[in-house]
């Protein structure tokens, strides 16, 4: 058995149904041989966006995994392991290599040298027999740990190469570790004894699939919502007026675009990562551990310090919140159900959030406008279903993300909103989820413009309109074979979502078209 049959046997073993790829790598064929469904992409940063997408909706239970080729194959993938990098999704990247007397000889392209600093793990095999053992160092370390990439670069000529008789693999195993009770107990300390407690949830709470254990911790303590750059009301107020603000499978890294915490607020921080305590912030107390196991210590340690029952604050707290939140949208409904034209793109959120089924719809957005405009209003009602990122905001990464949830859960509509820009970037792809039958749900929100952008760019756009950008995306996506429909009238919206989701249900990805207004504004609070 050659070496790419190899690593396509020990995939199966892994679990791995599906090989998202780019050729030429003998891999992709070895996948195929070996009955592992394999897609190829129009361009290798959508094949990782799908991957990336595959592991954060299946908790990690599913690991996304993606071959190319080396040279421009590895060169054109790297923003796309960037991007699971900075926002912690496990993958495994699975590069060929030039052949090994061409390794490491400048200008060829290193995939081991170039991605140290965008992986967990990166490892250059250089011979056969080491195949399986890389692929274990592999696996081991994406699924154990901080969830991030990990790297296996092999060599073109070792991927042909003979692997001896009587190797063995064994599936890497899942690993989970639990805080120092004396933590453990300092933390629930301070928690009961906080007047305004809030609650940072992270992504590692889905990673956990813990989602029971925060509920229960929150009712026990308090409770807001989601939210990045832009914010609710309810969440700014309560975060602003925190006593001690507790994070849990979080980093607290500092973003742009994501919640900033108040100035002087004090910090429990429990993390899988120990590199993270104390990095952004300082944290006064915190927790080491996986965040199911942590969260599980807490709620034992809570409950016995609050003598089993709650605190009683659940019914101001919940009028409070229901208070703000009412003042708030009160503010905003002009804009959510604007009868204008162009449309408003709040409307066009306002109207798919009341007409998709929420609990059995995985949404996510793109960088710039969209993401803005749809993380304070969007109200997911069950775990893993919405996908919300933004520490490096590639333009073009939620039409990955939305055909790679849909592999990960395909009885669930998926849906993808992003501009104008954004189609630019990976709009071909579009073409990928109608030949790999792939029915998504993409929302294209076109205003003819880089909106967010005309504020720094006035010049530029005045002399050279610069900031201009243009297209009819409905045609296009009808030219690839997909469902396309513009809507440019606020009593056309929701038909054209009910007639779009039908699509998707008879297996045709569909892109709708809403001509809107060069909206800037947003829920941000200074």
């Amino acid at each position: 058995m050659n070496a790419a049959a190899v690593v396509a046997d020990i995939l199966k073993r892994e679990g791995v149904r599906v090989l998202l790829g780019y050729p030429v790598n003998p891999i992709i064929e070895a996948a195929a041989e070996a009955d592992i469904r394999t897609i190829i992409v129009r361009q290798e940063r959508t094949g990782l966006h799908m991957a990336d997408a595959l592991s954060r909706v299946s908790s990690a239970e599913r690991i996304g995994v993606f071959a190319m080729q080396h040279g421009p194959g590895t060169e054109n993938s790297f923003g796309g392991v960037a991007q699971a990098y900075g926002d912690s999704v496990p993958i495994v990247v699975l590069p060929a290599g030039y052949p090994r007397r061409l390794l490491n000889i400048p200008p060829n392209f290193s995939s081991f040298l170039n991605y140290q600093h965008v992986t967990k793990w990166a490892e250059q095999v250089i011979l056969a027999d080491a195949v399986p053992d890389a692929m274990r160092r592999a696996f081991t370390q994406v699924k154990n740990g901080r969830p991030r990439p990990v790297l296996c670069e092999l060599p073109w000529d070792l991927l042909r190469e003979e692997v001896p008789d009587g190797w063995t693999y064994t599936p890497a195993p899942r690993l989970r570790s639990a805080p120092d009770p004396r933590a453990v107990a300092e933390v629930s300390a301070a928690l009961v004894a906080a007047e305004r407690p809030v609650i940072y949830a992270g992504q590692g709470v889905h990673y956990a699939r813990a989602w029971r254990q925060l509920r229960e911790l929150a009712e026990l303590l308090l409770s807001l919502g989601s939210g990045g750059r832009s914010i609710s009301k309810p969440l700014h107020h309560f975060l602003t007026n925190a006593d001690l603000i507790f994070g849990i499978g979080c980093s607290f890294s500092t973003t742009t675009y994501g919640v900033a915490m108040p100035k002087g607020a004090r910090i429990a921080h429990a993390t899988l990562d120990p590199a993270d305590i104390n990095k952004d912030l300082r944290a006064e107390w915190a927790l080491v551990g996986d965040a199911g196991l942590t969260l599980d210590a807490l709620l034992a340690e809570v409950r016995d310090r609050l003598h089993g029952g709650p605190r009683g604050r659940a019914g101001a707290v919940t009028q409070q919140i229901k208070q703000l939140k009412s003042e708030w949208l009160g503010q905003w409904m002009p804009r959510l159900l604007s009868d204008a034209t162009p449309l408003s793109p709040y409307r066009v959120i306002w109207d798919l959030l009341h007409t998709v089924d929420v609990a059995n719809t995985i949404v996510t957005h793109d960088a710039g406008s969209p993401r803005d405009q749809i993380s304070p209003f969007w109200e997911p009602v069950a775990p893993l279903t919405y996908i919300g990122w933004g520490k490096t905001t590639q333009l073009g990464y939620g039409l990955g993300l939305a055909m790679g949830a849909k592999l990960a859960a395909p009885d669930k509509l998926c849906v993808n909103v992003w501009g104008d820009a954004a189609i630019g970037f990976t709009g071909m792809d579009f073409e990928t989820a109608v030949r790999e039958r792939i029915p998504i749900l993409s929302v294209l929100l076109n205003n003819f413009s880089m909106a967010i952008e005309l504020k720094v760019m006035k010049v530029a756009t005045e002399k050279y309109r610069s900031t201009d950008i243009s297209g009819n995306y409905a045609d296009f996506a009808r030219a690839l074979g997909g469902w396309g429909e513009r809507v440019t009238e606020p009593g056309a919206i929701v038909p054209a979502i009910k007639r779009a989701i039908e699509k998707t249900r008879e297996g045709t990805p569909a892109l709708l078209e809403f001509i809107t207004e060069k909206a800037v504004d947003f829920s941000i609070f200074p």
